[in-house]
C-alpha cells in the first residue's frame, strides 16, 4: 500500500477493510471474533477493540497457517466452529460466510473457492472426482497444468476448532516461501480421515486488497453493489454511476437522488426525500418530503424535518431544522435548533464559535430571518419573530417581535460627485 496506515485500516465506503469483514462475520452469526496482528499492529488492535473484538499477536511473520494458529492463544479450548477470513477481503458478504459454514457441516472442514476471470497469482483449487478438495497449490509452487486451472482459493475456511488448531500445529514449511501455509490444512485433515468440502463464492466477494489500485477497484465494486441494491429497493437515481454511498447509508423507497451526490457515514433518507445534484451528506437524517440542494452540505448531527428545504450553498451542522422550514440559499446553520415553517434568508449565519466554545442558536416556529442576518449565539429568536436584513442579533428576540440591529443610514448629498471630481484633478 506504500502507506504509514496499516493495510486493513484503509477504507472502503467510509469503513476500514477490517471493519467490513467483521461486520459481515457478525451478520453471518459469528459470535466471537479474534483479530491476528503483527507485533507492530497497535493501531489495528485498537480498532479491533473499538469493535469489541479480541486481538492476538503473531510474534513472527511465518505465513498464513502460523497466523491462524496464533488465534488459539485467545480461544483456548473453544469447542465449536471456526471461520477464518482474511482481513483485507472487504466485499465478503454474510451470505458467502454462511455458505462456508453450511459446507463445513458436511465434513467438519470447508473452504471457499471461486472461478477467476484471470487466475493470475491465486492459489489453485484441485478437486477430487466426487467434488471434495484434493489440494490447494500456491501459484509459486504450481506447475503449468495446475496454473491452467481456473478454480482458485477464496481465502476463507470453516472448521472444527479443536481439529483445526491440531492441524495448524502440524504444518510444515517445506515450500518455496519457507512459510506455514493455511492451504496445507486440508491435506493434514485428510490424513485424519476428514474430507474438505468446497463452497463456491463469486469472484467479487473474495476480492483482496494489496495496493491502492485494488483499493480503488474494491470501492468501485462496493458502489456498484450499493446502487443495484437501492434501485431494487425503490430509490430513484437518474445517473447512479455518479452517486457514492457509505457502508451504512439508509435510503427508503421513493427517495430520489440526482447526479453527483456523495454520502458519508451515518445518513438516513426517509421515503420521498429529494437530494438534488452536487450535495454532500454525513451523519444526517432527512425526513420525508424534504428537499436538499443542489450544492448543499449536511454535516454531522443534522436532522432535517419533513418538507423542509435546504437549498444551494447552504451548510447545516449539528442542527435540527423543523418541518416546512426553508433555507433556500447561501446560509450557515451550525449548532442551531430551528422550528417549523421558519424562513432563513440568504446570507444568514449562526455565529456559533468564539474560538474556544460552541454555543447554540434557537429559532422558533414561523420565524422570519431577514437576509444577511448574523445570529450571535447563544441567542433565541422567538416564534413568529422577524429580523431585519443585515442585522447582527446579539440578544434574544421576543415572539412576534421585529428586531433590527444595524447602523443608521447617513446620507451626504453630492459627496460622491465631489469625490470623483477631486480624484480626477489629482490624476492630471
Amino acid at each position: 500500500m506504500k502507506s504509514a496506515l496499516p493495510k486493513v485500516l484503509h477504507k472502503i465506503a467510509g469503513l476500514p477493510l477490517l471493519g467490513l469483514v467483521i461486520a459481515a462475520m457478525r451478520c453471518a452469526g459469528v459470535e466471537r471474533i479474534v483479530v491476528v496482528t503483527s507485533p507492530s499492529g497497535d493501531a489495528v488492535r485498537a480498532y479491533a477493540a473499538s469493535l469489541e473484538c479480541e486481538s492476538v499477536v503473531q510474534d513472527r511473520q511465518l505465513g498464513t497457517g502460523h497466523a491462524a494458529g496464533a488465534a488459539q492463544s485467545a480461544l483456548g479450548n473453544f469447542d465449536g466452529t471456526l471461520v477464518i477470513a482474511n482481513g483485507d477481503m472487504p466485499l465478503v458478504t454474510p451470505a458467502i460466510i454462511a455458505e462456508a459454514l453450511k459446507a463445513q457441516t458436511r465434513t467438519g472442514l470447508a473452504i471457499l473457492a471461486f472461478e477467476a476471470t484471470d487466475p493470475a497469482q491465486y492459489g489453485r483449487v484441485l478437486l477430487t472426482p466426487d467434488g471434495f478438495l484434493n489440494r490447494i497449490v500456491e501459484y509459486k509452487d504450481a506447475g503449468e497444468p495446475e496454473r491452467a486451472i481456473g478454480l482458485c482459493n477464496g481465502g476463507c475456511y470453516a472448521a472444527d476448532a479443536k481439529k483445526f488448531f491440531r492441524w495448524t500445529a502440524a504444518l510444515k514449511n517445506d515450500n518455496a516461501q519457507k512459510e506455514y501455509y493455511l492451504t496445507d490444512v486440508p491435506s493434514l485433515a485428510r490424513t485424519d480421515g476428514v474430507k474438505c468440502a468446497v463452497a463456491l463464492a463469486d469472484e467479487v466477494s473474495v476480492l483482496g486488497v494489496n495496493s491502492r489500485g485494488e483499493l480503488a477497484e474494491a470501492e468501485k465494486k462496493f458502489q456498484e453493489r450499493a446502487r443495484i441494491r437501492l434501485l431494487k429497493d425503490g430509490v430513484t437515481m437518474t445517473a447512479p454511476e455518479t452517486v457514492f454511498f457509505s457502508h451504512d447509508t439508509v435510503a427508503e423507497a421513493d427517495v430520489e437522488i440526482e447526479p453527483f451526490v456523495v454520502f458519508g457515514p451515518g445518513v438516513v433518507l426517509r421515503g420521498g426525500a429529494l437530494i438534488r445534484s452536487h450535495c454532500h451528506l454525513e451523519n444526517a437524517e432527512v425526513a420525508s418530503g424534504a428537499v436538499i440542494g443542489p450544492f448543499a452540505r449536511l454535516r454531522p448531527g443534522t436532522r432535517i424535518g419533513a418538507g423542509a428545504h435546504i437549498g444551494n450553498f447552504v451548510e447545516v451542522k449539528n442542527s435540527s431544522v423543523g418541518g416546512g422550514t426553508k433555507a433556500n440559499h447561501l446560509a450557515y446553520l451550525g449548532d442551531a435548533d430551528v422550528g417549523m415553517n421558519a424562513n432563513i434568508g440568504a446570507g444568514t449565519i449562526t455565529c456559533n464559535y468564539n474560538g474556544f466554545n460552541k454555543a447554540r442558536t434557537t429559532i422558533g416556529d414561523g420565524a422570519f430571518i431577514g437576509s444577511d442576518t448574523a445570529l450571535v449565539a447563544p441567542v433565541t429568536v422567538g416564534a413568529g419573530a422577524m429580523t431585519g436584513a443585515g442585522s447582527v442579533i446579539t440578544q434574544d428576540v421576543a415572539p412576534d417581535a421585529l428586531a433590527i440591529a444595524r447602523g443608521v443610514l447617513t446620507e451626504k448629498p453630492g459627496w460622491a460627485k465631489a469625490f470623483r471630481e477631486r480624484k480626477q484633478k489629482e490624476k492630471k
